[in-house]
């Protein structure tokens, strides 16, 4: 019998590129989601959640449902997709199909960031309203993991980025502005601090370390990154040097934006213990980006 994998929050980046390497493994996948789904419904209802483990009986879940916004705006939304939506899971197989591997999506923005590589073993900060609902997330993973022996691991995503993204993400705002540019346009690129660092990864290699990780049982939890980081300035000048533009003729620099950290890195050095690294570095993923439009 085939092995089948679930989905909560198929339609992003991650979702995409890990339906594909699930199919390539001859797995069966199942998508849920609020919308354009095989499967539509919210991860934080229990009764819903429930009816779809306890009929599909998966070998896999995978929950990487979340609204990707640190502000305090999307506080509720954030613990219903994320922190509810892990109870709902987890409470769910351990009822009705406790052999199943599950997995959660972590993220680089729950820990204590102060400049130097981040690893599983860097404290916790509930420093957003997103990182406390990724932190409940974890800690509810390892309740279970513990106290319940379901099988939970959590992979800790750094940025990680494809053409898929949106153009609310800086490095796909930057892409399409200098797409556009190219084709004529005039515009004018605002952004604020330019010389934040940060991980340019891609999401196929992301959904490759997440594969590795829940398919041994010695590591549960693992930071998820490359380790090496680029400017936000690094990649505009990449960008626009591919057509052969001059980035200080169409980039305005404000005040108004503030970032979250001046460097975010990562020490993979764990994920890379079970035989991952990735493939695709800055400039690959700048041209696989500029490519597609």
């Amino acid at each position: 019998m085939q092995n089948k994998a679930l989905i909560f929050g198929i339609n992003g980046q991650d979702g995409f590129y890990l339906t594909k390497l699930l199919e390539q493994n001859q797995i069966s996948v199942i998508g849920i989601s609020r919308t354009n789904a095989d499967l539509k419904g919210s991860v934080g209802n229990l009764d819903f959640v429930e009816s779809i483990i306890k009929n599909h009986q998966p070998d896999y879940i995978f929950h990487l449902a979340a609204n990707s916004t640190t502000h305090h705006s999307a506080l509720f939304a954030n613990h219903e997709a994320i922190s509810t939506g892990t109870l709902n899971i987890l409470e769910s197989v351990k009822q009705h199909c406790p052999e199943a591997v599950v997995f959660l999506s972590g993220s680089a923005m729950q820990f204590k960031n102060v400049g130097t590589p981040i690893n599983e073993k860097t404290p916790f900060d509930a420093s957003s309203a997103y990182s406390v609902s990724r932190i409940q997330s974890v800690y509810a993973g390892r309740y279970f993991r513990e106290k319940f022996g379901l099988k939970v691991y959590v992979g800790y995503f750094f940025n990680h980025d494809s053409s898929l993204r949106t153009e609310k993400h800086v490095n796909q705002k930057i892409v399409r502005a200098v797409q556009r540019i190219e084709k004529g346009s005039s515009e004018i690129l605002e952004l604020g601090n330019i010389d934040v660092q940060k991980e340019f990864n891609f999401a196929g290699d992301v959904v490759e370390a997440i594969w590795k990780l829940v398919n041994q049982e010695i590591v549960f939890e693992a930071v998820i990154g490359s380790g090496i980081t680029f400017s936000i300035k690094d990649w505009i000048i990449y960008c626009f040097k591919k057509i052969n533009r001059n980035w200080e003729e169409f980039v305005f620099q404000t005040d108004f934006y503030i970032p979250e950290y001046q460097i975010l890195v990562s020490d993979p050095a764990l994920i890379k213990s079970l035989g991952w690294s990735p493939k695709i570095n800055f400039y690959h993923l700048a041209d696989i980006m500029m490519e597609n439009f």
